[in-house]
Formats: C-alpha cells, sequence, structure tokens
C-alpha cells in the first residue's frame, strides 16, 4: 500500500506554502554570488536585528544544553508591560504562524468556517484547510479589507474571522473605529482573530484591549520577525482573554519557543532606537519606491507596513528579470494577482538598485506590459 492511500483525505488537496525564494538559490540558479543578491520578497528587515537582541541571543547560547522555559515567563512579563496586559492572556508560539495554527487545534473541524479577505495572508487559508473547515474568502475594497462584508459574511458556522491591519500582501490597514465596530458586532460563536504583524510600523495602531477586557472575543497577534529583525528565530505572540488563552495553551506544544529566541525578543522589546530608526528610515524607503516606480510607469501602492505593491503586468516574467540582476522580489499569482508583485522596501542602496534593474526592464522587451 502507497503512502498516499495511507494519507488522511484531505491531506491531498492541502495548499503548500511557497516562500520567498532564498538568495542562495538564486545566486547558485544564475551563478553569481550572494553578496551581490538583494532579497526584497519576504518583508524582513534589511537593517537586521535589533543589536540588544543580537547581544542577548548570543550569552543564552552558554545555555544552549539546557530546555528552554516553557512557559516563556521573562518574554511575557516583558511583553504584558510593552503592551500594557496582563501576563495570563499572552501565549507565545514558534512565529506566529503557529500561533494561527493552534486556534485550529481548538476551534476548527470539518463543518465549520473561517471568514477572511480574498487577497489576505495565505496562512489563514491553509490552516482552515488543514483542519477540514471551509474558508471563506470576501473580496477585498481598494486592496484593503472590506469589513462589512466581512461581517455579512458570517453565519451560524463561522468561529473565526481574521483580518490582518495592515494587511499581508497588499499592505493597506484598517481604521481603529471600524476594527471596534466589527468587533462589537460579532456574534458570541465568531473569535475576531487581528493580526498585528506590522502594527508597529504605524504611528498608531488600532488599540481593541478594551473590547478585549470587556469581554468581546478579541484575539490579536503579533510578531519578532518584521520590525525586530527576528525572522530566523521564529518568535511571535497573541494576547487575549486568559481563558481563550488557557485553551490555546492545552494545544501548544512544549517547549516550543527556544531559549535563544525568547532572550533576543525579550532584549528587543527594549531596543526603543532601533526601533524608531526602522520605522523612520521604512518611510523614506515607501517614498523612495513609490515615486520610482511610478516615474517608470508602473502604478504602485505604498500601503502601512515595510513593503509596495506593484502593477508590473506580467508579475511573473517581472520577477525572474529581476532575479537575473540579483534582486529578488515576490510575485503574487498565489493571489490571484498575477500582474502585481511585492517589494520588500530595502536600504535606500536596494532600493535604488531594484529601480535601476526595473529601468532597465522597461526599456527592454522581457516583460509584457
Amino acid at each position: 500500500m502507497k503512502y498516499a492511500e495511507l494519507a488522511n483525505a484531505g491531506v491531498h488537496e492541502q495548499p503548500v506554502y511557497e516562500p520567498g525564494k532564498p538568495i542562495e538559490y538564486v545566486a547558485q540558479e544564475f551563478g553569481l554570488e550572494p553578496a551581490q543578491i538583494a532579497k526584497l520578497a519576504s518583508n524582513e528587515n534589511p537593517f537586521g536585528a535589533s543589536p540588544k537582541a543580537m547581544a542577548a541571543a548570543q550569552a543564552s547560547l552558554k545555555s544552549a544544553h539546557l530546555y528552554p522555559d516553557g512557559g516563556c515567563g521573562e518574554l511575557r512579563a516583558a511583553i504584558a508591560e510593552v503592551r500594557g496586559v496582563d501576563e495570563g492572556t499572552i501565549i507565545v508560539g514558534n512565529g506566529s504562524n503557529e500561533i494561527i495554527e493552534l486556534l485550529g487545534h481548538a476551534f476548527l473541524r470539518p463543518g465549520l468556517e473561517v471568514v477572511m479577505g480574498e487577497q489576505a495572508f495565505i496562512v489563514y487559508k491553509l490552516v482552515t484547510k488543514l483542519f477540514g473547515a471551509t474558508p471563506v474568502e470576501v473580496p477585498m475594497l481598494d486592496f484593503g479589507h472590506n469589513l462589512k462584508a466581512m461581517r455579512a459574511a458570517v453565519t451560524d458556522r463561522t468561529r473565526l474571522l481574521f483580518v490582518a491591519s495592515p494587511n499581508n500582501p497588499t499592505g493597506m490597514a484598517n481604521s481603529e473605529a471600524d476594527l471596534i465596530e466589527l468587533a462589537e458586532s460579532l456574534p458570541e460563536h465568531v473569535i475576531l482573530c487581528l493580526d498585528e504583524a506590522y502594527a508597529e510600523y504605524l504611528e498608531s495602531a488600532p488599540d481593541l484591549r478594551l473590547q478585549i477586557e470587556t469581554g468581546r472575543k478579541v484575539f490579536c497577534l503579533r510578531t519578532f520577525s518584521k520590525i525586530y529583525g527576528l525572522g530566523g528565530l521564529r518568535v511571535g505572540y497573541g494576547y487575549g482573554d486568559s481563558k481563550l488563552i488557557q485553551l490555546l495553551q492545552r494545544v501548544r506544544q512544549p517547549f516550543n519557543v527556544s531559549s535563544v529566541a525568547q532572550a533576543a525578543a525579550t532584549a528587543a522589546l527594549s531596543d526603543h532606537g532601533f526601533l524608531d530608526m526602522c520605522r523612520s528610515a521604512n518611510e523614506a524607503g515607501r517614498k523612495q519606491l513609490v515615486e520610482g516606480m511610478e516615474a517608470l510607469g508602473y502604478a504602485t501602492i505604498g500601503g502601512q507596513a515595510n513593503f509596495v505593491l506593484s502593477m508590473v503586468g506580467d508579475g511573473g516574467a517581472f520577477f525572474k528579470a529581476l532575479q537575473q540582476r540579483g534582486i529578488i522580489v515576490r510575485p503574487l499569482a498565489p493571489y490571484g494577482m498575477a500582474e502585481f508583485v511585492r517589494i520588500t522596501i530595502g536600504t535606500p542602496t536596494d532600493n535604488e538598485r531594484l529601480l535601476e534593474a526595473t529601468r532597465e526592464i522597461a526599456q527592454s522587451s522581457e516583460v509584457s506590459a
């Protein structure tokens, strides 16, 4: 009997997540040196990790022979202080992706539904299908979440409703007032999952703590992979009602976050100067890319995260043409946006390289408009 015959039926239909193409693969494919390549595909921090986080990670290696703190006590205490919430309302995960999966373990099964944006972070759909539930994808409005349409899509079978603000891959954010209105309109059997992965790039992020405190079913997700620059260490967290957290702790694997990741994330939370620098540089880079791409004739949406969205005609061909020049971006055909690419905002030098390469492509016949 073949493995395929032994597998659960849903495995055969389960989509596979496609990450941004690694630097080493592109270097090997096109005969380039890795140091020559600018990766502007995965919304990583082009300025690296917080220096305080790096120092703490190095120090933690002295205890690498010991299991990590299974409850992430020091990190949860630091998050609680920064976010102004109780430690008992926080769960830490191996990236926020793991926490999305924990929501699936706790709340999803065949016959239930999850409401999400049509061009929202694809992991919501992957996790929904993994547990046999049905993804209900709502068309976006001006590249942002259409909250009224999402509310209208809720049925008695809905258990989770995901909103990423700012959204990945479109970059658009929803206002605090609109998110609060949505939270307060949802029936008791629906949990609003607010993904705040890019919230630190906003001047003022929406705050739904009051809704949590007053009993609304709201759960917020954050990550250390973006502005903190710790994507390689895989650490994120969620906060919500303590009873919800207790359920998620029951389905969490022990020792799910390494001691190195915990130490780095704890230190990163106090590196305010690094965050301020990254936020300021990101805004300057957004202006550089939007103005540069539009000057070359490509409609570009700046958004409010650490990437921009450009309409380039054939996104797949544009992606390949840039790779040949040592630049990696993200084609968006898997999101139903084949004419677009997502470009992470890089350093000023990276951004200029991208614009110069795009100028060459625009003047050639490599990509059809």
